[in-house]
């Protein structure tokens, strides 16, 4: 499937919205030019098939022998639930810590010693979330094969992240593809499109240099 098919999706739903002239502030404190809440794909029934469908065909094309698909806490846990079943596989979702009650445990659900295990996120940003993930099932005893995603931020934080960590990423689309996209549909003309790539290229120095301005 494109990514330009999911790309459409996006921007048709409002799960991704730019404002490059006045940016979003993050809760970090940065200033953006794009906002993105891919929560609200799961109350479209169609696009949500399109997208679970998107990765059962990332997975047929690049994995085979899936045991476990495991959902980020808790954006990610949907979507692996919905892989899992077109799957028929097992599936775990993963807090980014442990509870500090009970049995205190990070990962729900049951996962097999050895299990290969796709791990699912509905953003990456830097990445972190994903691949805390990650750490997790394989501390677990499990075998994390890949991290799939709906979108990613192509921040270079995150690309030498994964890099480092030695698990592949995967996205259904990507901010390029949207921003190329919005550019088609009119919603951000050509030199607006520069400005909002040149964010993803170094967040820090794009919010500076927007903080000066206001």
């Amino acid at each position: 499937m494109k990514d330009s098919t999911i790309a459409k999706i996006l921007l048709e739903l409002g799960a991704v919205s730019f404002r490059p002239d006045e940016p979003y502030r993050y809760t970090s404190g940065l200033l953006s030019p794009i906002y993105t809440d891919n929560r609200v794909l799961i109350s479209h029934p169609d696009q949500r098939k399109v997208i679970a469908k998107a990765f059962a065909e990332l997975l047929s094309a690049n994995y085979r022998g899936v045991q476990c698909v495991a959902g980020t806490a808790t954006a990610g846990i949907p979507w692996a639930a919905w892989l899992a079943e077109k799957l028929n596989v097992p599936m775990i979702y993963v807090r980014d810590r442990a509870k500090r009650h009970g049995q205190k445990n990070q990962i729900e659900g049951t996962l097999q010693p050895g299990a290969p295990t796709i791990i699912v996120e509905d953003l990456i940003s830097t990445g972190q979330s994903a691949l805390g993930a990650a750490a997790a099932v394989r501390r677990a005893g499990g075998i994390p094969l890949a991290v799939v995603a709906i979108f990613t931020y192509q921040m270079k934080v995150a690309v030498d992240a994964f890099k480092e960590f030695g698990i592949p990423l995967h996205t259904l689309t990507n901010f390029r593809s949207l921003t190329d996209e919005a550019h088609r549909q009119g919603i951000l003309t050509k030199e607006s499109s520069q400005n909002v790539l040149a964010w993803a290229e170094d967040p820090e120095g794009w919010s500076e240099k927007m903080e000066q301005h206001e």
